[in-house]
């Protein structure tokens, strides 16, 4: 009786998980996963209803082959194998702003910033040409212009615009005396108090300084003057149902609505510091003088990944950034290198794959500027956004990391986090649930009925 017993436990346990997963995936709106997870539920169902109708011999091998793969899977799945190097992860010189794409976007034709510019890079006047003959982000003439949403989107863009002036400013004559303990606990609890998802304190290095001035306050093509002495970088969530909608419309309202969160908070965290006593300035939105992804990685909120950006192990790239500078005293965070998310997406491509304007590298990293990176091509990905008009998002969308932290999400993300199997067979479960270039999904109610659909 404990042979039969045992297998109707594990069979119940396993259609279980499989059908929860299942109605999981319908909330997120992710039909195929719940199609094959419901299935799988059924046909597991099925195959140990027969097993219970085995003769003994049968059922004995049964459950002996099941515990065996059991156990295979947890050794495999937890253990921790799979090093990986990271190699050298500093940039060797400063990067000028002014080569930004979104920086030379902003170059008004004729003007001397414009003639200075060019003159100075002559190699990019003839693509950045062609990249203004483009309708532009948030046009009307754009492939996805949407009359409701780019309004709405514009709207919040205006909002850090209004705000951009706030991110610096003068500093109180009386410096209140606190250990460095309690006032990095009190901006890291404000910052999550605030919205943040994830936050982490670093000593600012000259590599996370632009070299020159590119957009913001302060004069174009100025050098960037910045000595404050600390970091602190944070994370805000970009919501999950509407990043699932890209290249659509919503992608760039939630884009531009995160913006205006990382700066509020940033400028809130910045004017603390300065009423505190220490001189400070926020890092938002089209006002950097820090390469902010740089900065969140040193503060130990993620790594740099196959897209070019921050990925973080619980959201991926599914986040927006804010950092403010300052030289209140606080604990620098020991960051240590996330060799998972390396690993990772050296296997996975899936955004490489997925990307419409193949601005994403197939390839390994290479070594740039001293850095050990995949290199977005920046141009080609901007030149895509001015063809549609939206910020696009689909390598977001479709990263495995940035599923919504849940129960199944959460176990398989702490096993990617251990083992190198996991990793590779995550890959392959994502593949196999979600599809290897997933469609755009619907995004809420509110936002209309947008079909969504696959821009090319």
């Amino acid at each position: 009786m404990v042979i039969p017993a045992t297998l109707l436990v594990l069979g119940a346990s396993m259609t279980g998980l499989l059908l929860a997963f299942g109605l999981l995936s319908l909330r997120e709106g992710a039909p195929r996963a719940a199609r094959i997870s419901i299935l799988a539920g059924a046909l597991t169902a099925a195959f140990f209803s027969a097993a219970m109708l085995a003769p003994p011999s049968l059922q004995r091998a049964l459950l002996l082959g099941l515990l065996a793969l059991g156990f295979l899977g947890v050794l495999l799945f937890a253990w921790p194998i799979g090093h990986v190097e990271t190699g050298p992860d500093q940039r060797s010189e400063r990067f000028d702003e002014r080569d930004v794409v979104f920086a030379r976007a902003r170059l008004v034709p004729g003007s001397p910033e414009h003639e200075a510019y060019y003159n100075m890079r002559p190699e990019k006047r003839a693509p950045d040409e062609r990249l203004r003959a483009f309708a532009g982000l948030l046009s009307p003439q754009a492939r996805l212009a949407d009359p409701l949403i780019f309004p709405a989107a514009q709207a919040s863009f205006d909002v850090t615009e209004a705000l951009r002036e706030a991110v610096d400013g003068p500093v109180s004559s009386s410096p209140v005396s606190s250990s460095p303990e309690g006032l990095t606990r009190l901006m890291k609890g404000l910052a999550l108090h605030l919205g943040a998802h994830s936050v982490g304190v670093c000593r600012l290095q000259p590599s996370h300084i632009y070299s020159h001035i590119g957009r913001g306050t302060g004069r174009y093509g100025a050098p960037v003057d910045l000595n404050h002495r600390f970091a602190l970088a944070f994370t805000v969530e970009m919501d999950f149902h509407i990043m699932g909608t890209a290249p659509q419309a919503p992608v760039v309202l939630e884009s531009a609505r995160r913006y205006v969160d990382a700066a509020v908070i940033a400028i809130q965290l910045a004017n603390l510091a300065r009423r505190l006593g220490y001189p400070a300035r926020a890092h938002i939105d089209g006002n950097y003088r820090v390469i902010a992804p740089l900065v969140a990685r040193e503060a130990g909120l993620g790594e740099i990944g196959r897209i070019g950006i921050l990925m973080t192990p619980d959201l991926g790239p599914r986040v927006r950034l804010g950092v403010v500078t300052t030289d209140l005293p606080l604990l620098p965070d020991q960051r240590m290198p996330a060799e998972s998310i390396i690993d990772f997406c050296r296997v996975c491509a899936k955004c490489a794959e997925s990307c419409p304007s193949r601005a994403i590298s197939m390839d390994d990293r290479k070594l740039d500027h001293g850095m050990l990176r995949w290199k977005l091509d920046e141009d080609r990905c901007f030149r895509y956004w001015n063809a549609i008009g939206t910020d696009c998002g689909i390598c977001m969308a479709v990263c495995p990391y940035s599923h919504p932290a849940n129960w199944a999400h959460n176990l398989m993300r702490a096993a990617v986090a251990r083992s190198g199997a996991a990793r590779r067979a995550a890959v392959w479960l994502d593949n196999w649930l979600y599809g290897r270039e997933p469609l755009p999904r619907r995004g809420p109610v509110w936002l209309g009925d947008r079909h969504p659909e696959q821009a090319c």
